[in-house]
């Protein structure tokens, strides 16, 4: 959102605080803005989404019957969403159903090694200019994802248990840094080296044949979800009280095409306190995610699964929508763990232009780690490494037995239309220098 927006919804909310009661919303309703948001791994965003909300006669305002959310956007750091989402309780009776169709690009995205503090990131290597043979390209390569997801849920027994099922077709292409297109228009002094003449770590995985050869390019992963789901919150956008837990199990069968066959188990608790009726709650999500059978493509190991997709991307450990303010996919391995605890306040209510507003800060502390490590033969690595004595080592790339608990910590604001339609800023900052700096996230929606 711009600038100037922000600061009229500001003079707005502080001229009408005390306002009239809540307006009642019924029929079709809609936000729609221009998407100039920041993320600290992605660059600034610009686009445009658009978010419909069918609301009925207005008798179960705030709770929806149709959702539709647009989007097409891209970041400056070079990713790219295409995407469109249906969302509703109404399209076939007694079942929730969720769509998702996205086309989901990123000429960089972030790669760090497997097992979270086991991979060595060396911060140095992320300045073009103090490092005279890495370079800001060194931890990235290239990716294109298409997806297409349905997930359904009806109920098993009474209104808060329920049964999850799904299915979700993902493409991965999966490539090196194109270089060339990044030295576009830039001097000889400031082009970037080409992977052949200084290969990224992406590059380096497959000379060292941690990265298989089949795996390099990407694949087809076929995907099938089943699941049981209890949840009793009072309000799905930002609850003020309930619980919502979920057991998931995801499967990939080979023969319909995939790269690999595999299992994977996701358990998943959330519950909500409220602290003070209608305006300060009490969070948490605890979260673990393993392989139960088969071997998992690299390029699907970021994946973070969940009952439902609720934004562009469910990817991790590490970013805006796990761990905030620690490095985009910085925790990754056959298994993990991940939590997040939040303080929410709605500080302010105001009406305008015959919509409902308020205004609100959260605290946040989130933690994870890997639990169960992805195999890796350092033999070629030993091998390749032994060829450049005093070049590097394998210090640089790896610390065998670190893994531990990577935490971060952190505030942000809300500013929300109708309950529904939910600005989100983020400030994250790393507990350890290890997983980065700090993180800035402007989006939508609460975290869970």
């Amino acid at each position: 959102m711009k600038k100037y927006s922000f600061l009229l919804i500001f003079v707005v909310a502080f001229c009408n605080v005390f306002a009239q009661e809540e307006v009642t919303k019924s029929g079709w309703n809609f936000g729609a803005l221009p998407t100039i948001t920041f993320d600290t791994d992605l660059g600034f965003q610009y686009g445009a989404l658009v978010n419909l909300y069918d609301y009925g006669d207005g008798s179960r305002y705030p709770n929806y019957n149709h959702s539709l959310y647009f989007e097409v956007s891209r970041f400056t750091k070079g990713s790219g969403i295409n995407r469109f989402y249906y969302d509703s309780d109404k399209l076939i009776k007694g079942l929730q159903t969720s769509v998702d169709i996205s086309f989901l690009s990123d000429q960089a995205y972030d790669f760090y090694g497997f097992n979270g503090y086991d991979a060595v990131v060396n911060s140095d290597w992320f300045d073009d200019e103090s490092n005279a043979y890495k370079t800001r390209m060194f931890y990235k390569y290239d990716r294109k994802m298409f997806r297409f997801k349905v997930d359904l849920q009806g109920r098993f027994s009474g209104e808060s248990l329920r049964w999850a099922a799904g299915v979700n077709l993902l493409n991965f292409k999966v490539s090196s840094v194109n270089i060339d297109k990044l030295n576009k228009g830039k001097s000889d002094a400031d082009k970037l080296p080409s992977v052949e003449e200084e290969p990224g770590l992406y590059e380096k995985y497959q000379q060292w044949e941690v990265i298989s050869e089949e795996e390099s390019d990407g694949g087809f992963v076929p995907t099938f979800k089943a699941g049981l789901v209890y949840d009793t919150r009072d309000n799905r956008p930002n609850p003020m009280k309930g619980i919502w837990t979920e057991a998931v199990v995801v499967g990939s069968p080979e023969f319909l095409g995939g790269e690999s066959s595999f299992a994977k188990l996701s358990l998943t608790h959330r519950q909500y306190f409220t602290i003070i009726p209608k305006d300060l709650s009490l969070v948490y999500r605890l979260a673990y995610q393993t392989t139960i059978a088969g071997d998992v493509p690299f390029y699907y190991q970021t994946q973070v699964i969940t009952s439902v997709l609720k934004g562009a991307a469910s990817e991790g450990l590490g970013g805006a929508k796990t761990l905030r303010g620690i490095r985009r996919n910085r925790v990754v391995g056959d298994g993990f763990f991940y939590g997040n605890i939040e303080a929410r306040w709605k500080f302010a209510r105001f009406q305008f232009i015959n919509n409902n507003f308020y205004l609100g800060l959260n605290g946040f502390v989130d933690f994870g780690r890997v639990t169960d490590k992805i195999d890796i033969n350092k033999e070629s690595v030993v091998t390749e490494l032994a060829l450049w004595p005093g070049y590097e080592s394998m210090n640089d790339y790896f610390d065998s037995d670190s893994e531990s608990m990577h935490i971060s910590y952190g505030a942000g604001l809300r500013v929300v239309m109708n309950q529904n339609f939910i600005v989100a800023l983020d400030y994250g900052m790393a507990a350890d220098d290890r997983d980065g700096d700090s993180g800035i996230y402007i989006g939508l929606n609460y975290l869970f």
